[in-house]
């Protein structure tokens, strides 16, 4: 069974406790240092202030990218069918001559 932990994650000037496993402690304290330096850039380039639009911005920044690399590998995907058909095309033609 995994060892839980109680960790606190800053983010937007709010903390958040949360429980989690051990094995995601590492990743969530990324995110959170990356959504804090978002907040940061976001604030700086287009002079927002309002958390709320801040948050919402970072939301769809995160989102995009998440769904970009999934396009991504959809595509690869495909690249590497068309080529395992195309070898598995010219490997049928030097069997059956």
């Amino acid at each position: 069974m995994s060892e839980k932990l109680k960790i606190k994650l800053s983010i937007a000037n709010r903390v958040y406790p949360l429980t989690i496993e051990s094995s995601q402690e590492e990743g969530l304290r990324k995110a959170a240092k990356n959504i804090e330096i978002m907040i940061k850039q976001f604030e700086q380039s287009y002079s927002v202030r309002d958390k709320q639009d801040v948050l919402a911005m970072c939301a769809l920044q995160f989102a995009s990218q998440v769904e970009q690399k999934s396009i991504d590998k959809e595509n690869v995907n495909e690249h590497v069918e068309e080529k395992l058909n195309a070898l598995n095309d010219l490997l049928h033609s030097f069997l059956v001559s």
